[in-house]
């Protein structure tokens, strides 16, 4: 294993619920409700295709593209009242790098929301690139963006480990030929990760996994 690839929200960040709550503004002015179980189907996709799909169920008039950029400011909104690291950050990512491990990002957010969300945890030197699911033809569980992280770092797929939260991020792991860790978070703790190759209950258990950060790969 030459490198690991996080994904960002709900491994990370705890971004889950600002994601729901900015995504029940878009909606709101349509009168349509957007439940926990509507969080769950979007859950890893990028926001041009949730908002593709809310579209066109709902009939909504307005472009996706604007729904898509509405959801970005009323998120980056969210982000910027407090930050909302998930248990073990920085401190993981600090002990890996130490451990001489190379780090990526990949994630389905938008690069501003990457930025941002980094930014105010002070995580983003900690990683060689970042990679956004809107830069690549498809998003999870689409390999693409996981393919591309690989691409820019030099190193073959299957010489990395993703580490992810959702089922769409898990299959786009598995798609692009790369172990996969799983930590699920409070809304995708209950689905399927029967294909993932490690299953942990939060983020330091990644470090005895990996028998421990002094022995990089």
């Amino acid at each position: 294993m030459d490198a690991l690839i996080f994904d960002m929200d709900g491994v990370l960040v705890d971004s889950e619920p600002l994601g729901m709550e900015a995504m029940r503004r878009v909606l709101a002015p349509y009168g349509v409700p957007y439940t926990e179980a509507d969080n769950e189907e979007f859950l890893g996709r990028t926001t041009p295709e949730s908002c593709a799909i809310l579209k066109r169920r709902h009939r909504l008039g307005a472009d996706e593209s604007d729904l898509a950029r509405s959801y970005v400011d009323h998120l980056l909104a969210l982000i910027h009242e407090v930050p909302r690291p998930m248990p073990g950050i920085p401190d993981v990512l600090l002990a890996l790098r130490h451990g001489g491990y190379r780090l990526a990002l990949a994630s389905s957010a938008e690069p501003e929301v990457i930025e941002a969300h980094t930014a105010r945890l002070d995580i983003a030197r900690l990683f060689e690139i970042a990679v956004s699911g809107v830069e690549v033809p498809r998003g999870k569980p689409a390999p693409d963006v996981f393919l591309e992280t690989a691409r820019r770092l030099g190193v073959r797929p299957g010489h990395c480990l993703v580490v992810e939260d959702s089922r769409n991020g898990l299959l786009a792991a598995k798609a692009a030929g790369m172990r996969c860790a799983v930590i699920p978070c409070a809304a995708t703790r209950h689905q399927d990760f029967s294909e993932a190759d490690h299953r942990l209950g939060r983020l330091t258990e990644l470090l005895p996994l990996l028998d421990g950060p002094g022995t990089a790969p």
